[in-house]
């Protein structure tokens, strides 16, 4: 199931949701984050870049997709995981899940893969996203949101991404 190839420019998924940019500075942080549509090696894709920074608390920066309207969850029990077409600086990068259990904004279920330089797909099968700070396990029926993030550590990211699916 397609969630978004980037066919439109206008930050509006496949979905019909929006794609927007979040950073730590929601809580105090001062990472820095850029958000944009680019055509890379015949591809067209959404980039996120920017500085990864950790004072005052900080340390991310994201790409977030709601799957589904307000109050409503996408079902994606069908399927076996979340599937990229990605490239990237190199470093490792971040899925987050988050569903209706998900009460705390810090709350999230976490996969992680590295972008390499040139555009490689990645497949995340659901079993690997583990909880965090939360001890209620993964309900893939119940999904509200998908977030593609450099967290953790100061650096510089650089984040492509030309396609966004769900896999069986």
């Amino acid at each position: 199931m397609l969630v978004d190839d980037f066919f439109r420019s206008d930050f509006v998924s496949t979905l019909g949701t929006s794609w927007r940019q979040v950073t730590d500075t929601v809580m105090g942080g001062i990472s820095q984050a850029t958000l944009r549509y680019d055509h890379m090696d015949e591809h067209r894709c959404l980039r996120l870049t920017g500085a990864v920074r950790l004072e005052n608390n900080g340390g991310f920066i994201q790409m977030a997709l709601d799957l589904a309207g307000s109050g409503e969850s996408l079902d994606a029990s069908a399927f076996s995981g979340i599937q990229l077409l990605v490239r990237g600086n190199g470093e490792q990068y971040a899925v987050h899940l988050r569903t209706p259990d998900n009460v705390r904004p810090w709350q999230s279920y976490r996969s992680q893969f590295r972008a390499l330089s040139n555009w490689h797909e990645i497949q995340l099968p659901f079993n690997t996203f583990t909880p965090y700070r939360i001890s209620v396990p993964l309900d893939v029926s119940r999904l509200k949101r998908l977030g593609l993030v450099a967290i953790g550590r100061a650096f510089d990211a650089d984040l492509a991404v030309a396609e966004v699916a769900f896999y069986n």
